[in-house]
């Protein structure tokens, strides 16, 4: 009797079409991105944030084992049911399985878009960081891919050492990211929105305008309210 065909393979195909998929139109309306690591007081924090009118949110917390990760992944997604926004998982497609995420997120050193999308099946949302022009076309070029992030804007704490394409790359990306969502990135906050916008942006991702905030509900308006 012939052998069934091998489910890596069969899940290894292109994803469907984005507009298919359930969190698709979500992501597409979606202009206020966080990334945050733990703190005491997540639950919290991810509750004013999100009713202050953040649309995806993000964990990003190195070093952590998988349970430890699994358990604040639970936060984020309760804390994401409530207010009806996305959240995602950084950099571990195993760990996305097993949290019920809705996007994955994924750096240039992370695993290859299409081993991700084997271990993540069809519906799962895939993100990809792009630095510079070449990656930002191969990620639009990319069937797999169903947003990608444009940056550095500026240099970040968050990635010491990663040099900023600034600006430059964001006027890019205006130029030639029309098929899919794109975030700028990278040392975004109240103080320069403004010249993002300018450059052509109409999503970013924040992590210190918001983690940092004396008042994270005041701030995530301010910015929600600048992008809409």
């Amino acid at each position: 009797m012939a052998e069934a065909p091998d489910q890596r393979l069969a899940d290894s195909r292109p994803a469907r079409a984005p507009a298919l998929r359930p969190a698709y139109s979500r992501l597409s309306g979606a202009r206020l991105y966080l990334c945050t690591p733990d703190r005491p007081d997540l639950a919290e924090f991810l509750d004013a944030v999100l009713s202050g009118g953040v649309d995806v949110v993000q964990l990003r917390q190195k070093g952590l084992e998988a349970r430890q990760e699994l358990a604040l992944c639970e936060v984020l997604a309760q804390a994401a049911a409530r207010h009806g926004a996305l959240w995602s998982v950084n950099d571990r497609a195993d760990l996305a399985v097993v949290a019920g995420a809705q996007v994955l997120h994924l750096g240039q050193d992370d695993l290859p878009v299409q081993a991700a999308r084997a271990i993540v099946g069809q519906d799962v949302l895939l993100g990809r960081s792009t630095h510079d022009r070449a990656q930002v076309e191969h990620a639009l070029d990319d069937p797999g891919v169903d947003y990608i992030c444009v940056g550095p804007t500026w240099p970040t704490p968050t990635k010491p050492g990663r040099p900023a394409p600034g600006l430059d790359l964001t006027r890019y990306a205006v130029t030639v990211a029309v098929s899919k969502p794109w975030f700028a990135i990278g040392g975004i906050d109240a103080g320069n929105l403004d010249q993002v916008l300018q450059a052509g942006a109409t999503r970013v991702v924040v992590v210190r305008a918001l983690t940092e905030a004396a008042d994270p509900h005041a701030a995530a308006r301010e910015l929600s309210g600048r992008l809409r």
